[in-house]
């Protein structure tokens, strides 16, 4: 068995990469040193989040619309036989001319995690829009797996922060349990409404946002980069 000493680095540091330097290793087992930390630091927060208390009952059981026409759909029913429910406040609201960029960005790889997601809760993507603006979307992006809701005859989004009091859509990430037939919340990307700090966005739902999670490995980090909708010089949409 390889020792490890309080940090959780194997004492002997067998691994190393072609040619680097030992100052390259040192500061490389320092940051080693911290990324464990970090892990730590999630699992940790991650389990205090679990541990919350019950929610609040949801004000009422909310009628979305889906698919093709339309069809009404209860939140009650959205559970589909899992006891949690992930949704997300993706902003697209009827007022605007297109669909946000960064939330785009994250549903254009959650399409393709839905599959997995859905083994252990239900997933589902809510917007203000109508139903048939937002498949537009969709079919555009070449979603296939997401489900996707509209709350244009609701009060879900105003309810559950999904659009601020002068009714402008901002992104959120809610989840909601079912249990005895009573749905509650149970939790919700509240960093937005707190303090950032210098040169940081909310970064509130930045752990389902892959994009940032792969450029923070990079030498050059995000840099002042944005999502957009198409680039001029990429095949991709």
């Amino acid at each position: 068995m390889v020792d490890q000493n309080a940090s959780g680095l194997k004492s002997s540091q067998q691994e190393r990469f072609p040619n680097e330097s030992a100052e390259y290793r040192r500061a490389r087992n320092s940051l080693l040193e911290a990324e464990i930390a970090l892990r730590r630091q999630i699992e940790a927060v991650a389990a205090q989040r679990r541990a919350l208390p019950q929610g609040g009952e949801v004000p009422e059981d909310y009628i979305f619309e889906e698919g093709e026409d339309a069809r009404p759909v209860r939140m009650s029913q959205l559970f589909a036989g899992k006891p949690t429910l992930i949704a997300y406040s993706f902003m697209y609201g009827p007022k605007v001319d297109h669909a946000c960029p960064n939330c785009t960005s994250i549903l254009d790889a959650l399409d393709g995690e839905a599959r997995h997601v859905t083994q252990r809760a239900s997933l589902v993507v809510i917007a203000k829009s109508p139903i048939a603006r937002i498949r537009i979307h969709a079919k555009q992006r070449g979603w296939r797996t997401l489900r996707l809701l509209s709350s244009a005859a609701n009060s879900y989004n105003a309810d559950y922060h999904g659009e601020n009091a002068k009714g402008d859509q901002t992104s959120m990430l809610n989840v909601f349990t079912l249990k005895g037939g009573v749905v509650r919340h149970s939790f919700g990307s509240e960093m937005h409404k707190g303090t950032s700090d210098p040169n940081q966005d909310p970064r509130h739902v930045d752990f389902i946002w892959p994009l940032w999670n792969l450029l923070d490995f990079t030498p050059e980090g995000r840099g002042d980069f944005h999502p957009k909708l198409q680039y001029a010089d990429s095949p991709f949409a």
